[in-house]
């Protein structure tokens, strides 16, 4: 048996051990990040429970100011769809809606269309830009939140000036309307109360709040947020609570996408984003140019530079590309042993002919020798070397 034929068959394709020791890194960071956030989703679940819910006394809840408007006479009735909603709007009932950006684009329209000329008030708490912007036309929401949370009133509104500073500030809202614009940051109204001048009889208004702190419990307490709550709230006899639930299911045909259940800001976001990346990327970019010869910094002998190639080449699988190495180096040092110009050395035309005169032998088989196709396995190139180099030798031989 020859050695040749004991060379074990290398694939470049990695083993399952390979694979799981490169990515077992990657593996336990998403393992870590999915754990962590589960557990940020469990604590945030258990702080968030009955959130701006009238019935619930939880921290997050608005227990403490439907009984604080029980004792001043004022009834709070908690509804969860947006037909009851409709059919309880009046010029005595005040209606809060809780969760605005969670209704659809034609539930807005239609809650606009009611509450419009009913000559009451609506409560709109942090409605987003597109939100608000259908369910009180006029007015717009900046994409920056205010830096600050508690903020003076600094308008005429006689409930903001009863109430002092409280905690409005959230989202900014501008409005070319003629409206009341209080508790500014950065010259934009953290609530706005808009007139409404179609309504007959008695007047309505809507006020839009920038955040829903003077409404939980745990914030009530804060500054003047019990006394601006209790008169945005109390004004009429009656206050419809409106919390969006699964029960308020739209039609088919009004389900949103994708995108519409993101945010505003989060498309600029993620363009802001893939802009920074692309710009990090020409940044960091490797730039091209002509190559510079470096000297080593020490003597590598020959025998190490060919058998580092060949193992290389033994793990890629590679054996064309040998062979093909091979097959034009015989060549190169051929050619000028048999009085063809180096420069033909890899011309069959050339070579060949002068290789058959000088030997007498047959060109086709120096044809598949020195131009023939690549090896199937190691043991033909090994043959392939073995064939070269005793061509190499007979034609050298005097």
């Amino acid at each position: 048996m020859t050695t040749e034929a004991t060379l074990p068959t290398t694939s470049a394709s990695p083993t399952a051990r390979q694979i799981w020791t490169r990515g077992r890194g990657v593996a336990l960071a998403l393992v870590l990040l999915l754990a962590g956030a589960v557990a940020i989703a469990v604590v945030r679940s258990g702080d968030h429970h009955g959130e701006l819910d009238p019935r619930s006394a939880d921290p997050a809840g608005s227990r403490a100011v439907a009984e604080l408007l029980a004792e001043r006479g004022v009834s709070t009735r908690v509804v969860t769809t947006l037909d009851a909603a409709r059919a309880a709007t009046g010029p005595d009932t005040t209606l809060l809606v809780a969760a605005p950006d969670l209704l659809t684009e034609r539930q807005q329209t239609r809650l606009h269309a009611t509450v419009a000329g009913s000559g009451g008030r609506t409560v709109l708490v942090a409605p987003g830009g597109r939100a608000v912007e259908r369910l009180v036309p006029g007015v717009t929401a900046d994409p920056a939140l205010s830096f600050d949370s508690t903020l003076a009133p600094a308008c005429d509104l006689p409930a903001a000036r009863r109430a002092g500073t409280a905690d409005t500030g959230g989202l900014r809202y501008s409005t070319h309307l003629a409206a009341d614009t209080c508790y500014p940051s950065r010259r934009l109204a953290t609530l706005l109360r808009v007139p409404d001048t179609s309504a007959e009889g008695t007047p309505g208004d809507t006020v839009v709040l920038g955040a829903r702190d003077i409404l939980v419990n745990d914030r009530l307490d804060d500054h003047g947020n019990a006394s601006l709550a209790l008169q945005l709230l109390g004004s009429r006899d009656h206050l419809v609570w409106y919390l969006p639930s699964l029960s308020d299911v739209p039609d088919p045909d009004e389900e949103r996408g994708f995108f519409d259940l993101l945010p505003s800001g989060w498309l600029w976001g993620t363009l802001q984003l893939f802009i920074a990346a692309v710009l990090a990327a020409l940044w960091r970019a490797r730039r091209l140019g002509p190559l510079v010869p470096e000297k080593l910094p020490g003597a590598i002998r020959a025998s190490e530079t060919v058998e580092g190639l060949a193992r290389l080449y033994r793990k890629a699988n590679a054996r064309d590309r040998a062979a093909t190495a091979l097959r034009s180096a015989t060549r190169t040092r051929l050619a000028p042993l048999v009085g063809v110009p180096v420069t033909r050395a890899h011309t069959p035309e050339a070579l060949l002919p002068a290789l058959s005169a000088h030997l007498h032998g047959d060109g086709q088989s120096l044809h598949s020798l020195l131009f023939g196709p690549p090896p199937d396995d190691d043991a033909a190139l090994i043959a392939l070397a073995d064939q070269l180099d005793a061509l190499e030798s007979e034609v050298r031989r005097p």
